[in-house]
């Protein structure tokens, strides 16, 4: 079998930023998705997201894309790694990192300032409950608008994938 090439990226070497994932394309309709990889923490290297505060992103998150004007209907996912370094994005069109930046700074900041209860926090609309109510959420989303603002921040380093493995 051969190996995906999410799996071919020499983690040792990636740090937090907005990666192109991949695209895909459906020949038959010419429709073109774009994955991003938002890369939380660097693997290996820091503490992975507790459980806790990726449910609770994962619901404001989707929540915010969900309603954004610009891009709810070209949101097609948002949701967490299993590796709990960082989420996954997937949206209509052939995009670069660029083209979603503020998309994403401005979800972090929504998660950062959100008060109040946690979307869909009911066993009827939620498969878990117990994880949606988490406050580590806030020191996660701060930390991505301080670093991802500064310009400097959206280099080749933080945007494509650093070397592969053979």
């Amino acid at each position: 079998m051969e190996r995906i090439a999410s799996f071919s990226v020499d983690h040792r070497l990636l740090e937090p930023g907005v990666y192109v994932s991949r695209r895909d394309a459906d020949e038959a309709t010419g429709c073109v998705t774009t994955t991003f990889d938002l890369r939380m923490t660097a693997p290996n290297r820091e503490p992975v997201m507790d459980t806790a505060a990726v449910h609770a992103i994962e619901h404001l998150g989707a929540t915010f894309l969900r309603n954004d004007t610009e891009w709810s209907g070209r949101v097609i996912y948002f949701g967490p790694m299993g590796c709990r370094t960082g989420f996954y994005l997937v949206a209509f069109g052939t995009l670069e990192s660029a083209d979603v930046a503020d998309l994403v700074r401005r979800m972090f900041a929504f998660i950062r300032d959100f008060e109040g209860e946690i979307p869909a926090p009911s066993p009827r609309s939620a498969a878990t409950t117990t994880t949606t109510t988490s406050c580590r959420r806030n020191g996660w989303a701060r930390r991505w608008p301080t670093w991802r603002t500064r310009s400097t921040c959206l280099d080749d380093a933080h945007t494509h994938y650093p070397a592969l493995l053979d």
